[in-house]
């Protein structure tokens, strides 16, 4: 329980002890550093219901509190806002309450099966089979994941999944160039992941496509004739009709070239530290939702043009036409994603909502599918989330696949480990441990800097991602959070006298009683950053509880400290701060060190 929780209902007995006026809400904020206090009341709202002035009202609920609340020690007020001071004993009770609790701040899903205890599926990464994951895949898991698991702690069965593009033109595009320029590679002969060799002939694809428009420009076709007419467009479009009518040669090729994908991408997938509870194909899913349609139309959401299209009408919404079936009868992306969410309940039969994770190009094509399954009558439509993204760009610019300059994810967590390993090699730090260690601490702190340095960032924003200034040792970054984490640890190893007791302490010194407020908010953040879809929120507390923690360790003794009680309390306070740590950044996907 909050302290706005506990004081709500006393500050409401208050006034109506005192005015006889019943009041529904009460309004608190943070108490500014510059005066005493733990928690502070907004006066002003009471103004409009009671006839007083702010401070003498202040007074009157203030002495109030102080006389009928135990966790309430003293008061202050300073014009319409009333510091409330917390009594050192709630907040050791609130300590000894959390010191062993090795799942604090999570809650347990319910086993019942209420509307509240619906489990959510989390979509994200989904992409195409022609080509290795890139940054923009990279920020796309990173935020799918945490989100995941956010919700879970929060309290939610979450199930984790991605469609994968894995049929359409530029499938074939891959597909054609390795039959044309192949000599029958493979991964095992050329010792490439599988996924980028796939991505290597749908570069190569492109670069025949430019040359041929360039040869039918030269002989006076227009850039869009040329588009179309040029010869190796043409056979990768017959290759896709062929792989739609079945052909038995074009399918196998199909299989064996994906599956060289999945390979690969399994690969980046576990280095990465992201995991899937399913998989949809859009091979299997493309044709789903054309009987929805018909079912639509007969409830009158969708409309038949002369032509035989099939649109809805949004315009009463703010919106525009949108078609769901084309005149000659075959789906669009967006019947797809109507099929493939309703088969999505049919098979996770508990799912109650659903959390898009897909960048914010998509921002219209998410609120008319939304749109349209609230009007297909679909009561779980009223918890589909698009949680939309903004780019991640490099200082080198953006990324273009089809030219060959991708920022692949393999190459750029190889460039964090790198980099990591060199700026920790400059600091000198690692004398004892040994080639292995090296490494494992190398790759934790290279892929915990990009890891925060993305997931510290809100969804919407666009970010240019530094990876130098993403491994600094000091400022809002993930290693200087590890590196207090490690700090911990070393304190706790050093401590070589029992402190698994309850502290008897009854005194807090004010850098203790700040550190225990911090820690107070983690259940309230983790709710908060599930609400909101926001791994921000998580990653921003624990750069705060670090920044308390850092600001505790330099004013206080901890294991030089006389008090032997004092010297337990710091100890295990410590333990439990680092153990905060581990669980929220273990939520955000990004692993601790023991040492650093």
């Amino acid at each position: 329980m909050t302290l706005s929780q506990i004081l709500t209902p006393s500050i409401e007995k208050a006034v109506l002890a005192l005015f006889d006026i019943a009041i529904d809400k009460v309004e608190f904020q943070t108490t500014r550093k510059e005066f005493e206090g733990d928690i502070t009341m907004v006066i002003f709202p009471l103004l409009k219901v009671i006839k007083s002035n702010p401070v003498e009202l202040g007074n009157k609920i203030g002495n109030y509190l102080v006389e009928n609340v135990t966790e309430v020690s003293r008061f202050n007020v300073v014009s319409g806002f009333l510091n409330i001071v917390i009594s050192d004993e709630y907040y050791l009770d609130f300590f000894n309450g959390i010191r062993d609790n090795t799942k604090f701040g999570f809650v347990t899903p319910s086993r019942s099966f209420g509307t509240e205890d619906k489990a959510v599926m989390v979509e994200y990464s989904s992409p195409n089979t022609n080509k290795p994951l890139h940054l923009g895949h990279v920020r796309n898991n990173l935020l799918g994941y945490a989100v995941a698991e956010i919700i879970k702690a929060s309290g939610k069965k979450v199930y984790k999944t991605q469609i994968i593009n894995d049929r359409g033109i530029h499938i074939c595009k891959s597909m054609l160039a390795w039959q044309k320029f192949g000599n029958g590679q493979t991964p095992e002969s050329t010792g490439l992941k599988g996924d980028k060799l796939v991505g290597n002939f749908y570069v190569a694809f492109d670069k025949a496509y430019k040359e041929e428009i360039a040869q039918l420009m030269s002989t006076g076709k227009t850039e869009e004739e040329a588009k179309k007419q040029a010869p190796i467009i043409l056979e990768a479009q017959e290759m896709l009709l062929k792989w739609e009518a079945g052909d038995a040669e074009v399918i196998s090729l199909w299989k064996t070239m994906n599956q060289w994908v999945y390979d690969g991408f399994a690969i980046t997938y576990k280095n990465l530290g992201v995991d899937f509870d399913c998989y949809y194909y859009e091979s299997n899913t493309y044709l789903l939702g054309k009987d929805v349609v018909q079912i639509g139309l007969e409830k009158g959401v969708f409309e038949k043009d002369p032509d035989g299209s099939v649109w809805i009408d949004l315009t009463d919404e703010g919106l525009d036409r949108k078609i769901v079936l084309r005149s000659d009868g075959t789906a669009v992306y967006m019947t797809q994603d109507i099929g493939t969410a309703i088969q999505r309940v049919k098979d996770y039969p508990d799912v109650g909502g659903m959390v898009y994770t897909v960048g914010n190009e998509q921002d219209y094509h998410f609120k008319v599918l939304f749109l349209i399954l609230k009007k297909l009558g679909f009561d779980w439509s009223k918890n589909l989330f698009h949680l939309s993204y903004g780019m991640v760009d490099l200082p080198s610019g953006k990324m273009k696949s089809r030219e060959g300059t991708v920022v692949d994810a393999d190459d750029l967590m190889q460039e964090m480990t790198d980099t990591a390993q060199k700026i920790a090699e400059d600091l000198g730090k690692l004398d004892t441990y040994s080639a292995e260690e090296k490494a494992k601490l190398y790759n934790t702190i290279g892929l915990g800097a990009l890891k925060y340095y993305i997931l510290k960032v809100d969804p919407k924003k666009r970010i240019l991602f530094n990876p130098e200034e993403s491994v600094d040792f000091a400022g809002n970054t993930g290693p200087f959070i590890q590196y207090t984490y490690a700090r911990i640890q070393s304190i706790i190893r050093k401590a070589n006298f029992d402190f698994s007791n309850a502290s008897q302490m009854v005194t807090l010194h004010e850098k203790e009683k700040e550190l225990l407020k911090q820690l107070e908010l983690f259940p309230e953040v983790i709710q908060n950053a599930a609400h909101n879809h926001s791994p921000a929120l998580l990653a921003n507390f624990t750069y705060d509880l670090v920044r308390e923690y850092n600001s505790f360790y330099q004013a206080v003794p901890i294991l030089g400290e006389e008090n032997l009680e004092k010297k337990i309390f710091r100890v295990q306070l410590s333990k439990k701060v680092a153990d905060t740590i581990a669980a929220s950044f273990r939520l955000l996907g990004i692993n601790v060190p023991e040492r650093m």
